[in-house]
């Protein structure tokens, strides 16, 4: 395994670690395998949130007796002081520790930097939290290059990380990841499988790792197969062909911009359709060969179909992409007939 310093934090990473999402979407016996995989290969940066249900309590239990092995890092939507401070200890009690090495304020949008940065916001609340030692960094995220760029341009100072999405065909961010690796704020690629719409996993790591503008990538992984198989692509992480790149941008031509990234913002659904999965399977019909009769009996077994929605827009407002989701899920309707 191949490792990395996070930025100026002095933590010694992974360039290929954990994203726990997909943890809560799994078992407590599952988490120790999954954290079994991770020791395993020397993946040893976690990443997780308060949002993630129950991901922290999962991992902090997988975690008993080898704790010191891992840098744990996770994030709060809290926007206030006291949500803050709240959440810290939540994360600190789950994660059945006395210090946590990264928190992260989590999906700053443009709307909210006046009350986190405030005197009665969020940030005071890591900052102190920090200073009593019960964490040791503080990072941010984002969905938003425009939040992103504010961020780094004018709270270097206080932002020590920044994770935004990073993959073979999102690389907006680049011009600013370059200028937060120059002040020394360490970089962490979301999303490096596209939500799941990359099937090359190998691809696009090693296009993460290639591309000089991030020091780690953090893919989902829910069970011990998906830890084996990330670590077998970490080992492969050579710089890309000519003939690689070609394929990365027939990747980006074919995909474009209007994708979802199953980060689960829009939810929930009015009537219960569960768009992300709507959106997935709806991608493999179209474009990948084998899977089209997979995708038909997976959406088949969905409860509420995409012709269910009644357009109340509600998912639109949530969605930090932007997406126009309504007329997806046309198109999901159109593809499955229903």
């Amino acid at each position: 395994m191949q490792y990395v310093e996070l930025g100026k934090t002095g933590l010694k990473c992974a360039v290929v670690s954990f994203g726990g999402i997909p943890i809560q979407r799994s078992d407590a016996a599952n988490t120790v395998e999954v954290v079994d995989a991770l020791e395993k290969h020397g993946m040893n940066y976690i990443d997780t949130a308060r949002g993630y249900t129950v991901s922290e309590e999962y991992l902090g239990r997988a975690l008993k007796g080898r704790r010191e092995k891992f840098i744990l890092a996770t994030k709060s939507m809290a926007r206030d002081y006291e949500g803050m401070k709240k959440d810290v200890e939540i994360s600190l009690h789950n994660l059945q520790t006395d210090y946590i090495e990264v928190y992260q304020l989590h999906n700053l949008p443009l709307n909210v930097f006046d009350q986190v940065f405030g005197p009665d916001g969020a940030y005071r609340a890591l900052a102190e939290a920090k200073a009593a030692g019960k964490i040791g960094h503080i990072g941010a995220t984002f969905h938003n290059l425009d939040a992103l760029r504010k961020a780094v341009e004018e709270h270097a100072d206080k932002i020590e990380t920044v994770m935004f999405p990073w993959n073979i065909v999102e690389n907006q961010g680049e011009e600013v990841l370059k200028l937060a690796k120059a002040k020394g704020i360490g970089t962490i690629a979301m999303k490096p499988m596209a939500g799941g719409n990359l099937m090359d996993w190998e691809l696009a790591l090693r296009y993460i790792a290639d591309s000089g503008v991030m020091d780690i990538s953090i893919p989902g992984m829910g069970d011990a197969q998906e830890v084996e198989r990330n670590a077998a692509a970490a080992e492969k992480l050579s710089p890309l062909t000519a003939e690689e790149k070609a394929r990365c941008e027939a990747i980006r031509k074919e995909l474009g911009t209007t994708f979802c990234r199953r980060c689960g913002y829009c939810a929930p659904c009015t009537v219960g359709i569960n768009i992300p999965s709507a959106f997935l399977f709806n991608n493999y019909f179209k474009h990948y060969e084998g899977l089209a009769d997979w995708a038909e009996s997976r959406y088949a077994t969905m409860e509420a179909k995409a012709s269910a929605c009644i357009q109340c827009g509600k998912c639109e407002e949530r969605c930090p992409y932007q997406l126009p989701i309504r007329e997806m899920l046309k198109d999901v309707t159109k593809t499955f007939g229903v």
